[in-house]
C-alpha cells in the first residue's frame, strides 16, 4: 500500500479570521473524497450561515452543533438565534443542541469549585495540548452519533470547529458513540491554528 501525501494548513492566527478558509478546505476535501457528513460547531449562528452557503444541502448532510440550552446559565435560553435555527431547519439543515460529551455534570462540579473529574480533565488536556478546535471536533463527532444524525459509523465525517469564535479547525474523523469513545479516531487534521 502506498503512503498518502496530504496538505494540512496551519493558520498563524486563531479564530473567525480563518472561517472562510477553513470551510473552503473542508469543502474541497469533502468533494474530492466523497465525504457526505459535515458537522459544524456554531454558538451564535455566524459560522452556521457561512457553512450553509458553502455546503449544498442536496449534496451534504449538514449538521450544526450549538451549545446546549442554558449553557451559560439560566438567564439565556439559547445563544444561537432560534429564528435563524428554525429557518435553517426548514431548509434542510440538521441541528443538535445538547449537553457536550466532555461536559455536563462534571463541568458543573468544576465551575462550583469541586475537584476535577476525569472527562472534564480529558477535555482540558486535549484543548491545551492540541487546541480548542481539535477538542470540539472530537466532542461533536461523538455527539452527532449519540443523537442518530449520521447514517453509518462506517462513514468518515468532517468536523469543523474554532477557537473562541468562527472556525479555524477541520478534521476527518472516524466517529463513535460516547459509550465507545476509545473507538473514535481523528484520522486527518485538514487545518488548525499553529498558535492556539
Amino acid at each position: 500500500m502506498e503512503d498518502i501525501r496530504l496538505e494540512t494548513v496551519y493558520f498563524q492566527k486563531i479564530g473567525s479570521i480563518n472561517t472562510e478558509k477553513t470551510l473552503d478546505i473542508a469543502l474541497k476535501y469533502a468533494k474530492e473524497n466523497k465525504i457526505k457528513d459535515i458537522v459544524v460547531a456554531s454558538t451564535k449562528g455566524t459560522t452556521a450561515k457561512l457553512a450553509f452557503n458553502k455546503f449544498n444541502i442536496k449534496d451534504f448532510n449538514l449538521i450544526i452543533v450549538t451549545h446546549s440550552y442554558y449553557f451559560i446559565g439560566n438567564s439565556l435560553r439559547q445563544e444561537f438565534d432560534e429564528n435563524l435555527m428554525n429557518d435553517m431547519k426548514e431548509k434542510g439543515v440538521k441541528f443538535l443542541s445538547c449537553t457536550h460529551s466532555m461536559s455536563g455534570i462534571e463541568r458543573g462540579l468544576r465551575i462550583n469549585k469541586q475537584p476535577w473529574i476525569f472527562v472534564d480533565l480529558l477535555a482540558k488536556v486535549i484543548r491545551e495540548q492540541f487546541g480548542q478546535g481539535i477538542k470540539v471536533c472530537i466532542e461533536i463527532a461523538s455527539m452527532v452519533v449519540d443523537n442518530g444524525l449520521i447514517s453509518s459509523l462506517d462513514n468518515d465525517i468532517i468536523c469543523i470547529a474554532g477557537t473562541g469564535s468562527g472556525a479555524d479547525t477541520a478534521c476527518l474523523i472516524k466517529s463513535a458513540p460516547t459509550s465507545e469513545f476509545m473507538n473514535l479516531k481523528l484520522k486527518i487534521i485538514l487545518c488548525k491554528p499553529i498558535n492556539f
